[in-house]
């Protein structure tokens, strides 16, 4: 209730509902001009019409403007992007992605334990972390590394920005994708070029690994990634939203796209502008 009421009270809610209301009450005025012409005195001693008129304009231009799950769905390709309020753990039925570093760093202080990362390891993995790990070799493996950092506690073995391994668990499969940079200090970091280089690797991970399902995803260029003050959470989505677009019109990628966006940051959002955004990515 209070992310709708705050979209109520955004100017573009304001903007959508005043477009859609003048547009209905001037259909209605257009039908009574060319009434009027054939019978002049149809609305004589009338006025409760063009109160109903009025009510009936602004009630049709509430329906329009009033906030809605955010979501658009695609017909070229086939596809469906959502955003979500939620826990990304507890949606079921999907796949999930979860993003990393390109060292694979899986324990603390390399990761916070309260990131996304952090939460698979405690949530998926029950915090069992030479489980995780070994796992995260095996799938590894047949990734050829780009060198070592010299200095750096931890991993040290740097692989490719952009890797994606798939770490399978019963019907649900998790991809780990490589989209920020270690330093010998242990500090993550990213741009733009190399996020958008890494959701592209993604997207072909998907193809194989999903059969097509739902996919759901957090936001990125939060956190330790650094991305913050380049990439603010609307723009996040935007970059999911348009990056996942121009892949699937490539080759389809999967069903579905959920963001996923915890409920503080998900109320903060602009839900009409990220919905005007996705409409937006229809064909023209």
């Amino acid at each position: 209730m209070e992310s709708v009421v705050r979209d109520v009270w955004t100017a573009r809610f304001w903007r959508v509902f005043g477009t859609q209301a003048f547009a209905s009450f001037g259909l209605f005025a257009a039908v009574a001009g060319v009434l009027v012409l054939f019978w002049p005195d149809l609305f004589k001693d009338q006025g409760w019409i063009a109160l109903v008129v009025i009510l009936i304009s602004v009630l049709y231009g509430g329906w329009r403007a009033w906030p809605r799950p955010i979501q658009t769905k695609y017909g070229s390709p086939e596809t469906l992007i959502r955003l979500v309020r939620g826990d990304l753990f507890e949606q079921q039925g999907a796949h999930l992605v979860v993003g990393v570093s390109d060292t694979f760093d899986t324990a603390s202080p390399y990761i916070a334990m309260e990131s996304v990362q952090g939460k698979f390891l405690q949530r998926v993995y029950s915090s069992d972390l030479a489980r995780l790990d070994a796992d995260i070799e095996r799938e590894l493996a047949a990734v050829e590394p780009v060198g070592p950092i010299v200095g750096k506690s931890g991993k040290t073995v740097r692989y490719p920005l952009g890797t994606t391994i798939t770490l399978r668990e019963s019907s649900r499969s998790h991809f780990l994708v490589a989209y920020t940079t270690m330093d010998a200090q242990s500090s993550a970091s990213s741009t733009t070029d190399g996020v958008w280089h890494s959701l592209s690797e993604l997207w072909n991970a998907v193809r194989v690994g999903s059969n097509g399902r739902k996919v759901c995803m957090p936001m990125i260029g939060g956190g330790l990634s650094k991305l913050s003050p380049v990439l603010p959470s609307l723009d996040s989505v935007r970059f999911i939203a348009l990056s996942f677009m121009l892949a699937s019109r490539t080759r389809p990628v999967c069903s579905e796209l959920a963001i996923v966006v915890p409920p503080q940051q998900y109320d903060a959002l602009d839900h009409l502008e990220i919905q005007a955004f996705l409409n937006s990515l229809r064909p023209s």
